[in-house]
C-alpha cells in the first residue's frame, strides 16, 4: 500500500497528467483506508474550482 507522502504526491501530479492503471488502482486502495489522504483530495478539489472560478476558466472538467 502506499504512504500517505506518494499519495498526496500521486493526488497532485493527477492534476497535470494522466495516471497509470496501477497508480490508480493504488491510489483508490489507499484512499479507502485513509480519511487524511481523503481529505486532502477534497482539498485540493475545492481549490482547484475556486481558483478556476476567480480566473474566469471554468471549462466544467472536473
Amino acid at each position: 500500500m502506499l504512504s500517505c507522502k506518494h499519495t498526496t504526491r500521486l493526488l497532485s501530479e493527477a492534476l497535470d497528467r494522466p495516471l497509470g492503471r496501477r497508480e490508480r488502482l493504488a491510489l483508490r486502495l489507499h484512499l479507502v483506508f485513509c480519511r487524511g489522504c481523503r481529505a486532502f483530495r477534497q482539498q485540493i478539489d475545492f481549490l482547484r474550482r475556486a481558483s478556476r472560478a476567480f480566473t474566469g476558466h471554468d471549462d466544467g472538467a472536473t
